[in-house]
């Protein structure tokens, strides 16, 4: 099984304020413990920039439009308290959404078994028609939308393991039974969403962690509620929206992950991409703001998409 990873040198110029947590170092120290030995096997392409019309398959055109008018020609401009764009933040973020479709694209041809899109910026606060969150365009909606346009996916399952839950996600396919969301977070925390009673029409399960939870917790949500939530689902396609940031060093929550955790999870999720959906699995990523926490999460979880 061929692992693909998607890319590209215009993530690095999504600026944001100094002192922000998501910052381009993450993409910098993703790619140095990918240059590591054993992954010469990984194969690395540059993500291609979708057409805006395909943000349109998750986001309203008036919203699209939107952002798009808010680009600033230089310096950097505050969408809300948390969320900005310098002059190539709306480049960077189709290029986000194009390495999600592209990654869509290759598990359906079998060119790859399974695909980790490094991207920027991340998207699963994204709402319909809001921008919040560090997040512009919801990459993980988009790839789900993508799949049934272009694909014909009936039933895609979106896993979300980010410490914080992806209120934009779960808004947008509320009323959609055709795409699970299964969403594992520290609750209370930003953004206030993800309580077990936010159901959905039954296709949205929430699995909230009580701050200071590790990985013993972690795994029993997991077995308790996500897994068995896929099991009844049997998806073509599972999207994993892999936020780091539940990680013992995570500067911005209080959950204690640790490297084999995400591990785990990734050969559970594997395991039922095997099982229900040929093998296609695709992860885009979402948070992790301590540099080496992020990168040994990332080197964990790519590892074992490898092993296949």
């Amino acid at each position: 099984m061929t692992t693909r990873l998607y890319t590209h040198p215009i993530y690095l110029e999504h600026i944001t304020p100094p002192g922000h947590p998501e910052r381009p170092d993450r993409l910098k120290a993703i790619a140095r413990v990918l240059e590591n030995d054993g992954f010469g096997a990984l194969d690395r392409r540059e993500a291609p920039r979708a057409d805006v019309s395909a943000v349109r398959l998750a986001h309203p055109s008036d919203y699209v439009e939107r952002i798009e008018g808010a680009v600033p020609e230089a310096g950097i401009v505050r969408i809300d308290a948390d969320t900005s764009m310098s002059p190539k933040s709306f480049e960077a973020a189709l290029t986000a959404v194009g390495a999600a479709m592209a990654a869509v694209d290759d598990v359906y041809s079998g060119v790859a078994g399974n695909v980790f899109a490094a991207v920027r910026p991340p998207g699963h606060h994204a709402e319909r028609d809001t921008a919040m969150g560090f997040c512009l365009f919801n990459n993980a909606a988009i790839a789900a939308r993508h799949a049934q346009k272009a694909h014909g996916a009936e039933k895609v399952a979106i896993v979300d393991w980010d410490v914080h839950h992806g209120n934009g996600t779960q808004d947008i396919f509320w009323s959609d039974p055709s795409v699970l969301y299964a969403s594992t977070h520290q609750m209370p925390l930003y953004p206030g969403t993800g309580a077990v009673s936010e159901t959905g029409v039954g296709n949205i399960v929430n699995a909230p962690l009580p701050p200071g939870s590790g990985g013993e917790l972690f795994r029993e949500a997991f077995n308790s509620r996500v897994l068995p939530a896929i099991d009844r689902f049997q998806p073509d396609l599972i999207v994993i929206s892999a936020g780091f940031d539940a990680h013992q060093r995570d500067p911005l929550a209080e959950i204690n992950l640790v490297e084999d955790d995400f591990d785990w999870a990734t050969g559970q999720l594997m395991e039922r991409a095997g099982r229900f959906a040929d093998g296609r699995l695709v992860s885009l990523l979402e948070g992790g703001y301590d540099l080496q926490g992020l990168a040994f999460s990332v080197a964990a979880h790519v590892g074992r998409m490898m092993k296949g």
